[in-house]
């Protein structure tokens, strides 16, 4: 496997190695960008090959508690491919641009997209959603700075 690759995007060195918190990086963690690489996430069966932009943040479906609600499950980006459309998920990465993170979080995304995405059962985050994100990003005490 190789030790980086070159963003697609930003065109900038990515490092792949084990410390970044995933395990088959295909996005930059610098403008966050990715690759149009994987079907389902890590099988690297995709044709297309384009680049992906970051569109929105969700959370990670994880599950419920020993209550029943629903657990908060981890940040992901939600990237659409710019040739085929396709949505894909990616985890964020431990090197990941805190900064373009928050900017994605607050990026416009049309009220359609934003529909068409729950109903495939991705909640996109909005700022509202903020100090969760910050949260996750730079720990509790953290959280309501910026």
């Amino acid at each position: 496997m190789s030790e980086s690759f070159t963003c697609i995007h930003c065109k900038k060195e990515v490092p792949t190695g084990g410390f970044i918190g995933t395990h088959n990086r295909n996005h930059c963690p610098f403008c966050l960008w990715s690759r149009h690489v994987d079907e389902k996430a890590g099988d690297r069966a995709s044709l297309c090959n384009e680049e992906m932009e970051p569109i929105g943040l969700t959370l990670k479906k994880a599950g419920l508690d020993k209550y029943g609600k629903p657990k908060q499950g981890e940040v992901m980006i939600i990237h659409r491919c710019t040739r085929c459309q396709k949505i894909n998920l990616n985890r964020v990465a431990g090197d990941d641009d805190a900064e373009e993170i928050l900017t994605v979080l607050h990026s416009f995304l049309p009220d359609q997209e934003r529909k068409a995405l729950l109903t495939d059962g991705i909640v996109v985050l909005t700022s509202e959603n903020e100090s969760i994100v910050r949260t996750q990003l730079f720990g509790k005490s953290q959280a309501k700075s910026g």
